[in-house]
């Protein structure tokens, strides 16, 4: 992929020397920290040295997978005691911008899971502290490394899609409201759906668009099922309804300063066929659809779906080896970050955009 070729012109660029180990210390050890260990276990330039939680168990299980028992319940003592040169953050989303803005400010390179932060706020303080500190950090999208994507990218070069007018993302589950975590609390989250998982299909949408600026907003959100008993048979059941105050769908439109149109749709809980995944982009010679891959074009007097004969098999794990691996290489070799701090600042954009329409009724908001 683009970013592994990258990736190795850069290395074999290099002094020929062996790069020295980037010490790596993760802050939040909950269930998505397990993805991570597994991919940079992949990456010969990291080594784990240190982990962080509030839950005594969540730190047993870390160094039960890493094998490191330099773990604390705060990362301010992390920070002074261990000194990494890379902070990962991945905590709750409320905890984000602390958690990388110390890191920080301590010397460190910082990488956050998505969504960046809580608010577009938050998100333009962690960049100020990156730039002031002169460190590198990243918002943990990894749809924009998918084939798929680059698939797109290739094909907009080639001239077969032109100027993209229309994305329609879609991040939808019939009944999927997380069991474990705090996913159903908008204090510690920020949001539902539209921030957990719509926001994977924004940004790689966003980056296939070129990323133009979001300038306004209309949205609507609804609660009606995920804050209350179920009996219906679900692959998480039993979450905790009881303390679930964010919304089951969201619906959503984005206006762009080049004209262009996004138009949103998440659920945690909808009356639908199937959960769906994907996002569809129109363009002026051209279409596509991520989720299955697709080109749409004209060519030799007929109107064409083109599907790819092979694409690569790319699951989880290997998406997040593809942004650590970028990562890792931006800091020791100065390779381009493909998401950069300024990435999760327009997808936060976006989104706090819909819900501060909802807020107002539906009623279109500005942002800047």
């Amino acid at each position: 992929m683009t970013a592994k070729k990258t990736a190795s012109a850069s290395r074999k660029a290099s002094t020929g020397s062996r790069p020295r180990k980037l010490r790596w210390a993760i802050v939040g050890c909950g269930f998505i920290s397990e993805s991570h260990i597994r991919a940079l276990t992949l990456i010969p330039e990291v080594e784990i040295v240190a982990g962080c939680d509030i839950r005594p168990e969540r730190l047993a299980r870390f160094t039960e997978l890493t094998g490191v028992t330099a773990t604390y319940l705060d990362w301010k003592d992390l920070l002074r005691e261990i000194k990494p040169d890379v902070v990962d953050v991945c905590t709750p989303n409320g905890v984000h911008a602390p958690a990388v803005i110390d890191a920080l400010n301590a010397g460190c390179h910082a990488m956050t899971e998505k969504p960046m932060a809580m608010t577009p706020a938050e998100c333009r303080d962690m960049i100020a502290a990156g730039k002031k500190n002169k460190r590198l950090l990243s918002c943990g999208f990894q749809f924009r490394y998918h084939p798929a994507v680059e698939i797109f990218q290739k094909a907009t070069a080639a001239g077969d899609i032109g100027d993209i007018l229309f994305a329609k993302c879609r991040a939808l589950r019939r009944r999927g409201v997380p069991n474990w975590g705090v996913f159903g609390r908008k204090e510690l989250q920020g949001g539902g759906p539209l921030i957990d998982i719509a926001v994977h299909v924004i940004e790689a949408a966003h980056y296939c668009m070129g990323s133009p600026a979001p300038v306004a907003a209309t949205g609507n959100t609804w609660t009606y099922a995920g804050d209350r008993p179920s009996e219906v048979y679900t692959r998480w059941p039993n979450w905790d309804w009881q303390t679930y105050n964010v919304e089951d769908l969201a619906i959503g439109h984005i206006r762009f300063d080049n004209g262009a149109i996004m138009h949103i749709e998440s659920s945690f809980c909808a009356n639908i066929k199937s959960d769906v995944m994907t996002f569809e982009l129109m363009g002026t010679k051209g279409g596509f659809c991520f989720n299955p891959v697709e080109l749409y074009t004209d060519h030799a007097g007929a109107m064409l779906n083109v599907t790819p004969a092979y694409l690569p098999e790319i699951g989880h794990d290997t998406l997040f080896t593809c942004k650590f691996r970028n990562f890792v290489d931006g800091i020791l070799y100065g390779t381009p970050l493909r998401s950069p701090g300024e990435a999760g600042l327009d997808v936060q954009n976006i989104v706090n955009g819909i819900y501060s329409s909802a807020a107002k009724g539906g009623k279109e908001i500005l942002i800047k």
